[in-house]
């Protein structure tokens, strides 16, 4: 494995970590790559498995941002279930909530549409909305980030 290739997947297992998911799946060019963490007690294992018809892996066009050590305080609000993400209540209202905006604990963050279902993901937490991660109207999967919070701000 070329090490361009090993540094991508590395990058990939980076993002699985920093976002505490249990599963990654990328597929781009034929290349399929899916990383698993199989929780177990002080120790995490991880298991990558890659189905390879190209020699070369490569990122998603829209990569996901990487956040600087600073921002581990921050709570990372995640969708619950698969579906499409929307920040307001339709199309023609303001956004439940902008970056910058401080927010309470229950307060509607936005809606995850499944199945014809309006799910709304309310705030865990008191804090400040630092950044939103996925755009209106974007599919979502389980447990992909969607707002970073910063609850220390929220006082």
């Amino acid at each position: 494995m070329a090490d361009s290739s090993r540094r991508e997947i590395e990058d990939l297992i980076e993002v699985l970590n920093l976002y505490h998911l249990t599963e990654l799946e990328f597929e781009k060019k034929g290349v399929r790559i899916r990383i698993r963490r199989d929780h177990v007690p002080a120790v995490s294992s991880h298991q990558v498995e890659i189905s390879k018809t190209a020699e070369a892996v490569s990122l998603p066009e829209k990569q996901v941002p990487f956040l600087s050590a600073e921002s581990a305080h921050f709570l990372t609000v995640t969708s619950p279930i698969v579906g499409t993400f929307y920040r307001s209540p339709s199309p023609d209202t303001d956004p439940y909530v902008e970056e910058g905006d401080i927010v309470k604990k229950g307060q509607v963050l936005c809606i995850v549409e499944a199945m014809k279902l309006m799910n709304e993901i309310e705030a865990e937490t008191d804090g400040k909305i630092v950044k939103i991660l996925v755009e209106s109207t974007t599919p979502v999967e389980f447990g992909q980030p969607l707002y970073l919070i910063d609850p220390l701000s929220g006082s």
